[in-house]
């Protein structure tokens, strides 16, 4: 997969150069990233919480810079595993930062990532709808810290705590150094739309028809409540069950799409 994304930020190349390199700012910045491990100037080493759709993984990067020129451009690249979800991920970015008149700067990147195991099933499509979030939320942290205010990651368990109880959904993911935050959710499905059904009776399961490949795929009506959609997807003997928000149904249909390919 390889994703190209542009932002541009009011503060001189040198001043972005800067904190794109210090392991603190990298902290507050990159969804997800829970710690930073300085192994040497060119090397770190990172602890990054990645969610995408039913599955949470905890990766453990690796990080070099191969490359760099002050305050233009950096090269990296980086390895990662979690063996709990039988996942792993290889990334190679540049990243390219460009003074313009007005003072300002335009930082771009290009990032190719190769993720294997379960959360490369997931297909494209869905790896770069994570990938436009963390790269937006990224920026937003990014600006937040130029400004010397606090970022997203920074804010979020206060408004956490604030927040009243609701019913678990699946997580939006996401992904160790500056290249993770462009990585790394999205019946039969119709062309364009999963469609969701009001009445709440369950519908029994139907057993795989036979020639369909390994994944035979049903998509019920909705839940009890009204405010999910139910997928049932089964592979031989086993059935999983997901029930889907009906407010994140483009991203049901995108990742349905990917994996009935």
């Amino acid at each position: 997969m390889e994703i190209e994304k542009t932002m541009t930020v009011a503060a001189p190349a040198a001043q972005v150069w800067q904190m794109l390199l210090d392991p603190q700012v990298m902290g507050s910045c990159v969804p997800g990233m829970k710690s930073i491990e300085v192994v040497s100037d060119v090397e770190y080493i990172a602890q990054i919480h990645v969610k995408i759709s039913f599955i949470s993984a905890r990766f453990k990067l690796r990080t070099t810079i191969v490359e760099q020129r002050a305050p233009h451009y950096l090269r990296c690249e980086g390895t990662g595993e979690d063996a709990s979800v039988a996942s792993s991920l290889k990334q190679q970015s540049e990243l390219f930062l460009a003074e313009l008149p007005d003072g300002r700067t335009e930082l771009r990147m290009k990032v190719k990532v190769d993720v294997l195991g379960r959360l490369g099933t997931f297909g494209l499509s869905v790896m770069k709808t994570k990938a436009d979030r963390m790269w937006e939320e990224f920026g937003q942290n990014l600006v937040a810290r130029l400004e010397g205010g606090p970022s997203l990651a920074a804010t979020a368990p206060a408004r956490a705590a604030a927040a009243p109880i609701q019913a678990a959904a699946p997580a939006r993911v996401a992904p160790a150094s500056l290249a993770a935050a462009a990585r790394p959710v999205a019946a039969v499905v119709a062309p364009a739309s999963v469609p969701v059904a009001t009445t709440p009776a369950a519908v029994p399961a139907a057993p795989a028809p036979a020639g369909r490949g390994w994944w035979s795929r049903l998509v019920h009506g909705g839940t009890a409540d009204g405010r999910h959609i139910r997928i049932e997807l089964q592979r031989g003997d086993t059935l999983l069950k997901i029930d889907w928000p009906v407010e994140a149904a483009a991203d049901c249909a995108a990742w349905l799409r990917e994996v009935t390919r």
